[in-house]
Formats: C-alpha cells, sequence, structure tokens
C-alpha cells in the first residue's frame, strides 16, 4: 500500500473511532511500529491529530484541535439537537454572529427558518450556505483564512468586528472548567472575543464531554454568557458553577 493511501485509513478510522492505537495500526498495515510513527508524526506536523501515548487521537488537548474536516463529520446528530435549542434565542430582524466551528455551522444552516436576519460571522461554511438566501444579509467578515477552522481569522477581522454590533453572539468552545471557558487557539480565541464584546448578549456553545477541560488561553468567564447550550446534562457541581453564574443553562435532550 502507498504511503498516501495507508495515511487516508489513519485518517479515516480517526474520524470513525476519535483515537487509533500504534500497534494496531501497524499490524493492520503489516509495517513497522517506526513506519507508523513517522505516520503520525507526519500527520502531527500538518495538524491533523494529536500524538499520544500508544497512538494518536484528534480529541481536543490544551494545544490542539482537530481539523474542521473531522469535526463536521463527527456527532451530527447531538450538534443538530444543540443548534435547534439555541435557535429558540433568535428572533426575525436580529442581527446575530456566528462564530467557527463546527456545531455553529449546523446552527448557521439553521437561521435561515428565521429570517429575515443579518448574520455576521467568520465562519467559511455558513457563508457559504447563507450568501444565496433571500431574507438573509450576509456580513462576512474577512481576513486570513485558517484551513483548520475552515473560518477568517486575524487583524483584519478583529478590526472589522470593532466596527459593529450585534443582537446576539453564538460562541462554540472545546473546554469550560469551573468558572471559564478556554480554547486552545490564540486567533480563534480573540475572534470570539471581538465577537463578545461586539455584541448585547452571548450565548455559549458546548459538548457536555467538554466541561472539566481547560486549553492554553482564557476566553471568557461563564458569567458573560446568557446562556450555556449543550448536549446533555453535565455534572452537578457544573450545574451549579452555572448557576452561579447567573447564565441560564439549556440542555439539547433528545
Amino acid at each position: 500500500m502507498k504511503r498516501d493511501d495507508r495515511r487516508q485509513q489513519i485518517l479515516d478510522a480517526l474520524v470513525r473511532n476519535g483515537a487509533v492505537q500504534l500497534d494496531e495500526l501497524a499490524e493492520q498495515f503489516a509495517v513497522s511500529k517506526m513506519t507508523i510513527h513517522r505516520d503520525l508524526d507526519d500527520l502531527e506536523g500538518e495538524g491533523l491529530l494529536r500524538k499520544i501515548r500508544g497512538g494518536a487521537t484528534i480529541e481536543p488537548g490544551s494545544q490542539f484541535e482537530s481539523d474542521f474536516r473531522f469535526r463536521h463529520l463527527q456527532g451530527q446528530e447531538l450538534k443538530s439537537r444543540m443548534a435547534r435549542a439555541a435557535l429558540e434565542r433568535v428572533e426575525p430582524g436580529m442581527t446575530v454572529m456566528i462564530n467557527d466551528g463546527s456545531t455553529a455551522t449546523v446552527l448557521g444552516e439553521m437561521l435561515i427558518e428565521k429570517r429575515p436576519l443579518t448574520v455576521i460571522t467568520n465562519n467559511d461554511a455558513v457563508m457559504a450556505a447563507l450568501k444565496g438566501e433571500a431574507g438573509m444579509t450576509v456580513i462576512a467578515l474577512g481576513g486570513r483564512y485558517s484551513p483548520k477552522y475552515n473560518a477568517w481569522v486575524g487583524r483584519v477581522t478583529e478590526r472589522a468586528l470593532s466596527e459593529l454590533r450585534a443582537d446576539l453572539a453564538f460562541i462554540s468552545t472545546p473546554a469550560a472548567d469551573g468558572a471559564r471557558v478556554y480554547h486552545m487557539d490564540d486567533d480563534i480565541t480573540r475572534v470570539k472575543r471581538g465577537m463578545m464584546d461586539a455584541a448585547a448578549q452571548s450565548v455559549l456553545l458546548i459538548n457536555h464531554l467538554r466541561f472539566g477541560q481547560t486549553a492554553l488561553h482564557v476566553l471568557a468567564d461563564v458569567s458573560e454568557f446568557a446562556a450555556v447550550v449543550t448536549d446533555a446534562a453535565p455534572a452537578e457541581t457544573t450545574c451549579e458553577q452555572i448557576a452561579s453564574a447567573g447564565a441560564a443553562l439549556l440542555v439539547a435532550d433528545a
């Protein structure tokens, strides 16, 4: 098997399972462990996975977030439930900000149900989904394109945000612990922060498995969000922390 084909199959397995084991890959492809190590090193260098003891994962770490192409393929049902719950916060006529992220992308595509709306976004997938829709005014934030996040970031993006105002900002995150929300990427953190500063209210979107996790950069305090939307009820202590912060907890149960 060619090297590129083997690496593509490794990535396919990561999408299906979230993690792979080095020993199992070496046996599956009938190659040495050193060969698999080199494959994983190269894929990690491209930002496509995170090496862990005995294998690799695409689950977030304190300084790692998986590629948008992977996240977009995972957990579509729970993302749809979260997006549907978040959509209840939107009223026709609003100006809404949508940040990067796969859950935010699903929500962005649903916004046509609430038209007319003005949508401000740095999320390239949301731009593509809404730009031709009647009743939707799309303000696309330019800047530097990030393939990893399928989003536009950087000083140009941040400057544009400083000159805009919105009724509501939907902010997604891979990590929250205690009274704080985190992200591992500095560019992405600054854009999310800019959206929050430009909106009258902000709503947090977070998978319940990401509670109790931290990342490199502090994004915000939970108290800065009007509501927290998640896919399943978090631990009781987390619920108490959210309540103490004054944010509404919206659980998108099946």
